[in-house]
């Protein structure tokens, strides 16, 4: 009696992963955005967009908060027989919170071979005040 297998309980998951529907999903491939400060002037986004266009892109600044949002929908028609024959359609939202020092008026953006490239310029903060010390009496 040593022919016991061990129980894998991620056994059925493995599987289910491998699965050609959920083979297929891993192999699409989802934008990346990457985010920094550059010299600590302002906060630079960058979204690897290249399926969409400029006209497809919708930024802005809601309550504190910069949005991305893209979509893109395609459709190709058979005139002839008045039905579609292929559709398809694609999409990519972004909600990043500003600091507060963030200047939300200064916001820039722009688009270049398929990478979005959004600018929010930081306030400039106050020096501190020297408090001079006068000596004790």
């Amino acid at each position: 009696m040593n022919n016991l297998i061990p129980y894998d309980p991620f056994n059925e998951i493995r599987d289910l992963l491998n699965d050609s529907f959920f083979a297929h999903a891993k192999m699409l491939k989802m934008p990346t955005t990457d985010i920094w400060t550059d010299d600590d002037k302002q906060l630079v986004v960058e979204a690897h967009l290249p399926n969409f266009d400029q006209q497809d892109i919708d930024v802005h600044v809601d309550n504190g908060f910069l949005v991305i949002r893209a979509e893109k929908h395609e459709s190709e028609k058979d005139k002839t027989k008045r039905y579609v024959v292929r559709e398809s359609s694609s999409s990519f939202y972004r909600r990043i919170h500003l600091p507060e020092i963030a200047d939300k008026d200064s916001v820039k953006a722009s688009m270049k071979q398929g990478v979005l490239t959004v600018k929010v310029a930081f306030k400039e903060l106050p020096k501190p005040k020297k408090i001079n010390i006068e000596p004790g009496k």
